[in-house]
């Protein structure tokens, strides 16, 4: 790409095996291009793993030349500069010359003054661990003269005022749900400079995909679960126990299929890993009212990019999910959804589409009782006609509001 058009720079973008980071970057893409705000940028995407980004869609709008995409440098893949940056920031105390670093490759693009800079991490304000680098990027994007933008995010509201300096430094703040947007204000933040819009993702396109041959043969239940509500469970073994309870009723109960759907496949936090435990323990489970062969009512959900895995979950009946995005493709498809939440953002989008999120979503740490998940599915099911009826007319409003997202970059 030249650098006569301005630089929109689009960073803390983790990687596309994260099917929510990817859900965010392609679907703001769509955003501005519906909004016609790409003829006059350059659309770049700093990630953290660029060849994961080209296994999916991200990476089929840069092959159409729509956008770029840029990796951090990794400073510790190279030991000797490590080294030497290390010594630097030990005698200068510049602790943002790693971030430099970091970013050198898209910051050397840049020309002229109206380039603009949006985090689109989501969540990432929420991890105590990942504060410091949130604040160190914004530093060094706010050095370059850059509008800076905090977008589609939750912050939990009882750390807004330990953030508030970072966060009202940025020129404009986009809060996903009301209980970030709210939790701002009362935290001291500058009302003017913040808006209310749901998550991007929520206007993901939906990929036709074949469907495996269960969905054909009855009406078919999504599941997701993830190592990181895993983590966060009362007491170890809770949360699959209550998923097995789930799945075991399911099967002797109704004659539903099963799909379980992964959403997140790093190798370090892979769904795969706890949904192929529970495949392998299901697969073959017989019912009363199954045949001798056994139960062929379970699939696993191979890996592909967010768009299709949209389109899977659109095809279920009922979704209950553990990874927000994965939720959010099955909100926005009108499926009636439980969440096992682990953060504001679960609880905020729920109470955004439904008024509450009392029965919508479970936290994890909620899971006290191995049926506790089973009895919020039984409310799900008891409420289906009522919760797709709402999410029928709410829906097209609410990703029509999605737009706003992009409406305060130039």
């Amino acid at each position: 790409m030249q650098n006569k058009k301005k630089q929109m720079i689009f960073y803390m973008h983790a990687g596309s095996k994260n099917h929510g980071c990817e859900a965010i970057a392609v679907s703001t893409m769509k955003l501005l291009m519906d909004e016609n705000k790409t003829k006059d940028n350059d659309i770049v995407f700093v990630t953290n793993n660029e060849s994961e980004d080209m296994e999916y869609g991200l990476g089929r709008l840069r092959d159409r030349g729509e956008c770029d995409i840029v990796e951090e440098r990794h400073i510790a893949r190279h030991k000797l500069t490590h080294v030497m940056y290390y010594v630097y920031r030990k005698i200068t105390k510049d602790a943002e010359s790693f971030f430099r670093y970091r970013y050198r490759d898209v910051l050397n693009r840049l020309s002229g003054d109206d380039n603009i800079a949006v985090s689109i991490g989501g969540d990432n304000y929420c991890y105590p661990e990942m504060i410091k680098d949130l604040v160190l990027s914004h530093n060094v994007f706010k050095k370059k003269n850059m509008k800076t933008y905090l977008m589609g995010c939750s912050v939990e509201p009882d750390s807004v005022e330990g953030l508030r300096d970072d966060l009202n430094r940025y020129d404009h703040i986009i809060a996903r749900e009301s209980i970030t947007y709210e939790g701002l204000i009362a935290g001291g933040i500058d009302k003017e400079k913040l808006s209310l819009c749901p998550d991007p993702a929520f206007a993901l396109n939906t990929d036709e995909v074949e469907l495996p041959g269960i969905f054909k043969e009855t009406d078919v239940i999504g599941i997701n679960v993830s190592p990181m509500v895993q983590g966060k469970e009362s007491s170890p073994g809770m949360t699959m126990k209550n998923y097995r309870e789930l799945i075991k009723y399911i099967l002797d109960n109704t004659s539903y299929g099963i799909a379980l759907v992964p959403h997140v496949v790093w190798n370090s936090n892979d769904d795969r890993k706890p949904l192929k435990d529970l495949y392998d323990e299901f697969k073959g489970y017989k019912s009363d009212s199954d045949s001798a062969a056994g139960s062929n009512r379970v699939v696993l959900i191979e890996d592909m990019s967010a768009s299709k895995l949209k389109g899977i979950i659109s095809k279920c009946r009922f979704f209950i999910g553990a990874r927000t995005h994965s939720t959010i493709a099955a909100y926005s498809s009108c499926v009636p959804t439980l969440v096992i939440g682990y953060s504001v953002k679960s609880r905020g989008i729920a109470r955004d589409l439904f008024g509450t999120d009392e029965n919508y979503v479970i936290p994890v740490w909620g899971l006290k009782k191995e049926d506790d998940l089973l009895s919020g599915f039984k409310w799900i099911m008891s409420k289906e006609d009522e919760i797709r009826d709402r999410l029928s007319e709410v829906m097209p409003e609410y990703i029509k509001r999605a737009s706003g997202n992009v409406k305060y970059f130039v």
